[in-house]
């Protein structure tokens, strides 16, 4: 019988990110996998961040977790998107090495002499007075541990659907995780059925490129960790294509709808929204004559092509028919065909806010058996499962984030307290405090918590303290000077076609606040003593040219806080409160709130009843 602190169930983004971090803080941790070889495995899209999701990635870089490291170390493309719009919304995505990728994440966790890796398949937990205390394994083998983490990804009970047919396996034709499931229903958590998919992948000479739009990465030294010194030069980059569905794809779907396993009434599970397969968007999207398709290369090894957007169950001649009436693809030759999977995931409201589950103690939960869809959400996930495990042996308080501190503790909080009947995704437009939360300050919001728990080193630390320093010292230093004062600004103003009218009158900081005006640009004009770094002015310019909207979401943020101190004893008794309406009741039996803030964004619970439930705390 082996003994461990932390036991984490599965070798996904979250297993990784979750075994990581525990072996960090220097506890013990086996991680037990299905095959040594798909830990870390991106199955479906190769590529990491995007909207929301490639902030979540500068948090997790942040927090001390490894997935921004290995992203920038093995992309084939860097983009920043958005770069039209404001700071809220501009955000990273990499297009990743899908074989390079996990290789470096497989080394980096046998490197750590803390980590233990096991090939086999949990088949049951051992759980004695609601606390689970480890697991056993297929082989009838007792595994013991403090803390165990379940970060199964889409493999709990997974079956694959392609047309008609039904497999019981894993992606890529990997074994199902099988007993589990049961094991947990028993125990009483609400099993909910979830579906995803990929789409075909095209050899690479197959394709006639002429018919497509070229789209490259950006220019400029863009990456999403913080230490990362080596960019990857836009000349080096590997273009992805833009190409458009045709009415010959549409015609081919439409009349071949009752082929796909979605449509033949094979697939029970609940797709994602924000993620449909192709067949789903040609039928909710009647309207549109086209969707738009992205040709992204899978590795500088293979040729493989992965064809984003066009994920689909079709039989496998049919998908032959659609992919051949795409711009470019009229001889495709496949190298993998498209497929459904469906699998188990519980209900995210049996949680706590640290992922601790609420029915079973010392056992936590991360990724898509969360009801989440993403690498990065399971990453997120994993991080603080891992973080929040090793706190919870320690008797410490666990790592919560707040929604206006980080899209990770949004994320959580949404799932723990609204639930998700689909899977989950992270947008920007999830988020109250989006301003505040930017691709470019996830260190200034997080970095303290991940010193505090032991993640980041003290070096570090005190590196991102100086940065600190000299944002602050900037700010200072340009706030009492005048434009006046210095000549070459009048011919900048005339180069950037603003308006010269009154120039003289202005500070410095009321002519940064001017939208066409860059702080990179004016600082070599004002001939200061001290040259800082292209991050601590950037930091500036956006709280110079934001402030306004800084400071009301700020405000907004330390109302919510005051509701988010407001704690809900473990043990009240919602019968007791008055004049809650029934549903309200209902859910806050259900969900359990922690503080007050929790309880008013619970679905169901109105002001009304937030107020009956305030009046009752303080008056006991």
């Amino acid at each position: 019988m082996q003994e461990f602190d932390v036991i984490v169930v599965g070798g996904g983004h979250a297993g990784v990110e979750a075994a990581l971090a525990a072996a960090r803080l220097s506890f013990k941790v086996c991680l037990i996998t299905l095959d040594i070889n798909n830990i870390a495995q991106t199955p479906c899209n190769p590529s990491i961040g995007g909207p929301a999701k490639g902030v979540v990635v500068r948090e997790i870089d942040a927090l001390g977790g490894q997935m921004g490291i290995t992203t920038d170390n093995t992309c084939l493309q860097m983009k920043m998107l958005n770069t039209a719009k404001g700071p809220g919304v501009q955000c990273l995505r990499a297009q990743i090495d899908k074989l390079r990728y996990p290789k470096y994440m497989q080394d980096v966790i046998k490197e750590n002499k803390n980590i233990t890796i096991l090939e086999t398949m949990v088949k049951k937990l051992i759980v004695k007075d609601n606390k689970c205390l480890g697991i056993v394994d297929e082989n009838d083998n007792e595994i013991l541990a403090k803390t165990t983490i379940l970060t199964t990804g889409t493999y709990l009970e997974a079956s694959i659907l392609v047309g008609h047919d039904i497999k019981i396996e894993g992606p890529d034709h990997q074994r199902s995780a099988t007993g589990l499931s049961p094991q947990l229903s028993k125990l009483g958590f609400h099993i909910m059925r979830l579906k995803t998919g990929t789409p075909p992948r095209i050899a690479k000479e197959s394709i006639d490129f002429s018919e497509c739009e070229v789209q490259l990465g950006s220019l400029g030294e863009y990456a999403f960790s913080y230490e990362t010194t080596n960019f990857l030069p836009l000349d080096k980059q590997v273009p992805c294509h833009l190409i458009h569905t045709t009415p010959e794809t549409h015609k081919i779907i439409n009349e071949h709808l009752k082929e796909s396993a979605m449509y033949s009434g094979n697939i029970k599970g609940t797709g994602p929204r924000y993620c449909p397969s192709i067949e789903d968007k040609i039928v909710r999207f009647a309207d549109k004559e086209r969707h738009q398709l992205f040709l992204e290369p899978e590795s500088l090894s293979n040729n493989s092509i992965y064809l984003q957007g066009f994920s689909t169950s079709m039989p496998p001649h049919i998908q032959e028919l659609m992919v051949h009436s795409l711009p470019g693809l009229k001889n495709a030759k496949f190298l993998k065909y498209a497929y459904a999977i469906e699998y188990d995931a519980i209900d995210p409201t049996q949680l706590k806010l640290s992922l601790e589950t609420k029915i079973i103690e010392n056992l936590f939960t991360a990724g898509q058996i969360n009801g989440t869809s993403g690498y990065e959400e399971a990453a997120g996930q994993g991080l603080i499962a891992g973080i929040n495990a090793c706190l919870k042996i320690q008797n410490r308080k666990p790592l919560i984030l707040k929604r206006n501190e980080a899209y990770i503790g949004l994320m959580i909080d949404d799932l723990v307290t609204k639930g998700t009947k689909e899977p989950y995704r992270l947008l920007t437009s999830r988020s109250e405090y989006r301003l505040l939360l930017r691709h470019d300050n996830a260190d200034i919001r997080l970095r303290k918590y991940g010193y505090e728990v032991g993640l980041i080193s003290k070096e570090l630390y005190d590196k991102f303290l100086t940065k600190l320093a000299d944002i602050e010292e900037l700010k200072e230093t340009i706030t009492n000077l005048k434009v006046k004062n210095y000549p070459e600004i009048k011919d900048y103003a005339i180069s950037k076609q603003t308006s010269i009218d009154h120039i003289s009158s202005l500070s410095i900081i009321e002519f940064i606040k001017r939208p066409e005006i860059k702080l990179l640009e004016v600082l070599p004009l004002l001939h200061l003593e001290k040259e800082y770094s292209n991050e601590v002015v950037e930091q500036v310019e956006i709280q110079i040219k934001y402030e306004g909207y800084l400071k009301k979401q700020q405000k907004d943020a330390m109302e919510l806080e005051k509701l988010e101190n407001f704690v809900i004893p473990e043990n009240i008794n919602y019968d007791d409160v008055a004049h809650l309406a029934i549903e309200a009741r209902q859910k806050l039996k259900a969900i359990r709130p922690v503080t007050i803030g929790q309880a008013s964004r619970i679905s169901g619970v109105n002001p009304s009843d937030i107020t009956m439930l305030m009046i009752y705390l303080k008056l006991h």
